[in-house]
């Protein structure tokens, strides 16, 4: 019997390792190939509740991730492009996305599997353009999910005929509250309600699961999907946080009062299909569904109940811990990660500065202004104690790899203390500018500048990760994206020329304004993009200006 266990332990832990890894991989397909224009639509359709409720819950399909949707309209809230009323409901749309998702999954399409393998693995190992490629990848997951939830049935099909797991099984449906938080805390350590759902059914459709306790781990899953992106914002502003408690209150405190129904009469589940399987799957998707259209008129109550909970936090302190460490100099190994980790810090530091920015030229707030310009200060102390680090480890006995590095570290903190000025001196000199001579940019014009904001913040987001990471197909993307924001900056002044010639009145008076605001986010862009050569350049990567075909 302990033998068998270990077995079915082992092959399940595989078998959900690999689920895990084909959504992940999915969602980095999305990202990788359609990103920009995901996000462009989430902000451009979420101007009232139930366009953002459609947008959210096609993003979740796209990007097989309600998490994924969440953090994004975390950074659409905290730059100001997204209002907190619209967030929630963006967020409420992609939990329903996800319950349809796994609707798709587990429907009978395995058949595909073969088809599916194919056509990715062609299209990614033949394909030179970065959308066809990935787009293979997310063949290629999608076929590994199905493989995946085989693996999960055929791990478990043994263990119908222990005892002792049928006892324990058996307990948690007569447990449902037990079993409610059983299936809140895997999803949690999942960190995915899809993968935590997909398991929860199969298990029900194998037997091992009696309807009861399956639907209350499925309704659990939903209590641990959205407690995730509560956690993941703590260090946010207030405004994305109060849009995940918001629906942390809306998800959870339904799933609470479902399985409160649940307890009271379990035979209801009959009514949602004629397999346990069937029945925990439609409860998943009807729960969803009826969140959003009970939550939907909600939503305002629920954001001023957030407001009294999630105030504004007290300025820290100045006073911080820095990682360089003066003793580490004699290990030049050590003393070079000390360096990377802040300038890391000192990355995140610029991101939070670029975030808001943009909001100035809408809603001029001074605070927000001083609160960069702090930042700014700090960036500039970064820099100055970066650059006399590396000064000083330079003195000492070096490897020619630890020289190079060191002088990498010095360039791109270089880089990253001017998009940092470029933020502090020029966004919000001009941002004040707009708010003091009392102008507006047109609808049209506004509209293009939160896109090229957006993709830079973007850009700068994965500028971190590869400063993080030192993932090579990361550093390329980067740089990829750095010739698409060349392109897309020279579309945006031609479109403002556009308008010029018709004598939109609105444009003729913030011309200046607006063509000045491009070229910083542009260099912001560039700065930011500096993190990307030296990858490239080791790895054989770089023509004389370019990335290699």
């Amino acid at each position: 019997m302990g033998e068998r266990m270990i077995y079915f332990l082992i092959n399940l832990a595989g078998a959900v390792a690999l689920l895990l890894w084909a959504v992940r991989l999915i969602r980095t397909g999305v990202e990788r190939a359609f990103m920009a224009s995901l996000r462009k639509a989430l902000r451009r359709t979420a101007g009232t509740r139930i366009s953002a409720m459609g947008a959210g819950t096609c993003a979740a399909m796209l990007l097989q991730s309600s998490t994924a949707v969440a953090i994004l309209t975390a950074g659409f809230a905290a730059s100001g492009t997204v209002t907190a009323v619209s967030g929630v409901a963006l967020v409420l749309g992609a939990d329903l996305g996800s319950s349809i998702v796994a609707q798709i999954l587990l429907s009978p399409i395995h058949v595909l599997v073969p088809a599916l393998l194919v056509i990715g693995v062609m299209l990614f190992l033949k394909s030179k353009a970065r959308r066809p490629r990935q787009a293979g990848r997310i063949l290629v997951g999608l076929a590994l999910v199905l493989l995946a939830l085989g693996m999960i049935g055929e791990a478990t099909a043994p263990l119908r005929e222990s005892e002792l797991v049928d006892a324990v099984l058996t307990r948690l449906g007569s447990d449902l509250v037990s079993a409610f938080l059983l299936g809140a805390l895997l999803t949690w350590a999942m960190h995915s309600s899809i993968a935590a759902v997909l398991m929860f059914v199969t298990f029900a459709g194998q037997g091992l699961l009696p309807a009861p306790g399956a639907a209350a781990m499925v309704l659990g899953a939903n209590l641990g999907g959205a407690i995730i992106p509560v956690i993941l914002t703590l260090s946010a502003d207030p405004v994305p946080r109060r849009i995940m408690v918001s629906n942390f209150v809306l998800r959870g405190g339904g799933a609470a009062l479902v399985l409160i129904g649940l307890i009271v009469d379990p035979q209801a589940l009959g009514f949602l299909g004629s397999t346990v399987a069937r029945q925990v799957i439609n409860l998943h998707l009807v729960f969803n569904l009826g969140v959003v259209l009970v939550s939907l008129p909600l939503i305002p109550s629920v954001l001023r109940l957030a407001e009294a909970v999630v105030v504004e936090r007290k300025e820290a302190s100045q006073m911080r811990i820095t990682a360089l460490d003066q003793d580490g100099l004699g290990n030049p190994g050590h003393a070079l990660g000390n360096a990377a980790r802040e300038l890391l810090r000192m990355g995140e530091q610029v991101f939070e500065m670029l975030q808001p920015a943009l909001g100035l030229f809408v809603h001029w707030d001074p605070e927000v202004a001083a609160r960069i310009k702090r930042n700014e200060n700090e960036v500039d102390r970064m820099h100055y104690e970066i650059k006399l680090y590396v000064a000083r480890l330079n003195e000492t006995r070096l490897s020619t790899e630890q020289s190079r590095r060191a002088m990498e570290i010095a360039m791109v903190a270089n880089h990253l203390e001017d998009a940092g000025d470029q933020i502090s001196t020029n966004l919000v000199a001009l941002a004040q500018r707009i708010y003091e001579r009392g102008l507006t940019f047109s609808d049209e014009g506004l509209r293009e500048l939160t896109d090229f904001h957006d993709r830079v913040a973007s850009n700068t987001r994965l500028a971190l990760n590869v400063l993080m990471s030192g993932e090579l197909e990361d550093a390329r993307q980067l740089v990829e994206e750095k010739d698409r924001t060349r392109a897309a900056e020279a579309d945006l002044q031609a479109a403002h020329l556009a308008r010029l010639r018709a004598n939109n009145s609105a444009s003729v008076e913030t011309t200046n304004i607006h063509q000045e605001t491009v070229r910083a986010l542009k260099q912001i862009n560039t700065d930011v993009t500096y993190v990307a050569y030296p990858i490239l350049e080791q790895a054989g990567d770089l023509r004389a200006t370019r990335l290699t075909g």
